[in-house]
């Protein structure tokens, strides 16, 4: 095993020997069961501490790249292979690269341009007024620093959320909802009691490639629906139904990933006709609902929840830290979750979830989510009209949210795109990683937060300068 490692370029060595390690693996060089050096033999060979190659092997086996063999040292895993080629991951370069792709955005900020990322820039986010709030619950709530939360969650976190979704017109009381770690916890959850190895569900096209790749690992069958400016294009999941039976069905209501669109009502309600004749639950995942500022009418709305489940966060708004997550089902299904939950994972975070009711109760988020919404509004219109002026398409035009769909229309693989953003200090995931399988795209996502920087416009022109 030969890696290259640069204490110059701004990654993290810890980041770089995981990175290095896996493209080692993936590689086919190694196989199942080689013997990685010992920690020891590693920082004498790389000339560095001992600490970030601990850390580094920690995290492999965590990822079950390698297993640790107490006295002996470390293996490449016997799994690893399969965990990455298995569940229908055709190709483990390719699931090698989406999964780089999520890594490259917990990178240091200043190596480069998260212009793909999905997250909000720190300065945007209200850090006085999270600090505020931690201080007053660690005063308050001493026991919060040190307890799990219960199996349903905090209470009064629960009363807010009800009344929250009440807005939307869903008809639900807070024994309804149920508190998760982060919306990706509540999808895991509905993964673990709806579905087993080899069932069907239907998934957008494009959507959210970790919840695609959190569905391989269930060893769960994806048939991709083409997703439209109204919502997901239903003549072709009518089709699609007469060769298939799906359990379930993941639909973006509002402000979609990756393509910003929101579901038109005609569009919903043929979907939830679908959804009672051919007997498929759909479950809402609306974690951008607070981005709008002017309601909707949800899947949930229309359908109360009998062939609907809900999840939605405050994760994309509030605080990735806190993972505040949820959804709201009937309640049996909630009951059920709840067991699941406790044998996954105890309980949530009892501080998080104070620290989120003090925001709610004080006010405090409703004022920053007043500012956040202007705030992307006017990031949107920069971002389309900067976008259009260097001559992209559009898929369509958001009317809230993050992101925009675009593609410079003589470039047919957004692989050249990554390529041309790279030497300018711009990272983009080209679209094939929202894609069920990772089929060629010649879209990417653009996070209209970061499009201010000077850096967004040259890759803008220089991606649109291109050779067809």
């Amino acid at each position: 095993m030969k890696l290259e490692l640069d204490r110059d370029n701004g990654v993290p060595l810890t980041e770089q020997i995981v990175n290095g390690v896996q493209t080692w693996i993936r590689s086919r060089v190694a196989h199942p069961g080689a013997k990685l050096p010992s920690i020891r033999q590693f920082a004498a060979d790389y000339q560095i501490s001992r600490f970030p190659v601990i850390e580094a092997y920690d995290r492999l086996v965590s990822l079950g790249f390698i297993d640790s063999r107490h006295g002996s040292g470390f293996y490449v895993a016997e799994r690893s292979r399969a965990m990455l080629a298995g569940h229908g991951m055709s190709d483990p370069r390719r699931a090698g690269e989406e999964s780089d792709h999520i890594l490259q955005q917990f990178n240091h900020p200043g190596e480069s341009l998260k212009l793909g990322s999905g997250f909000i820039p720190e300065a945007w986010r209200d850090m006085e007024s999270i600090g505020q709030a931690i201080r007053h619950v660690s005063r308050v709530d001493s026991s919060s620093l040190i307890d799990y939360a219960t199996p349903l969650g905090n209470a009064t976190l629960r009363d807010h959320l009800q009344g929250r979704i009440a807005q939307l017109g869903i008809a639900a009381d807070a024994s309804q909802v149920l508190i998760t770690n982060g919306a990706s916890q509540a999808l895991d959850m509905l993964m673990r009691y709806m579905l087993k190895a080899g069932d069907t569900v239907f998934v957008e096209d494009p959507g959210y490639y970790n919840l695609n790749g959190l569905l391989k690992l269930h060893g769960v069958r994806l048939v991709g629906i083409p997703r439209t400016r109204n919502g997901p294009d239903l003549d072709v999941m009518q089709t699609m139904l007469k060769e298939h039976r799906p359990r379930l069905f993941f639909v973006n209501t509002v402000f979609h990933n990756p393509t910003g669109t929101t579901i038109s009502p005609p569009v919903a309600f043929r979907l939830l006709q679908l959804a009672r004749e051919h007997q498929f639950t759909i479950v809402e995942d609306d974690i951008y609902a607070d981005f709008q500022s002017e309601p909707t009418d949800r899947l949930a709305t229309l359908d109360q929840l009998e062939h609907v489940v809900y999840v939605g966060g405050l994760s994309k708004t509030l605080s990735s830290s806190l993972r505040i997550g949820y959804l709201v089902a009937s309640p049996a299904i909630v009951k059920d979750l709840a067991d699941v939950k406790m044998l996954t994972s105890i309980g949530g975070s009892r501080f998080a979830e104070a620290v989120a009711v003090a925001l709610l109760e004080r006010g405090m988020y409703r004022k920053y989510l007043e500012r956040l919404r202007r705030r992307m509004r006017d990031a949107l219109g920069l971002t389309v009209q900067t976008l259009e002026d260097s001559g992209w398409a559009l898929f369509d035009k958001p009317l809230g949210g993050k992101f925009v769909w675009a593609r410079v229309p003589h470039v047919d693989d957004a692989t050249r795109l990554v390529e041309c953003g790279a030497p300018l200090g711009v990272t983009v995931a080209p679209g094939s990683y929202f894609r069920p399988n990772a089929e060629p795209s010649p879209w990417i996502r653009v996070n209209a937060a970061f499009t201010h920087d000077p850096r967004a416009r040259a890759f803008f022109d220089a991606a649109a300068a291109l050779p067809g």
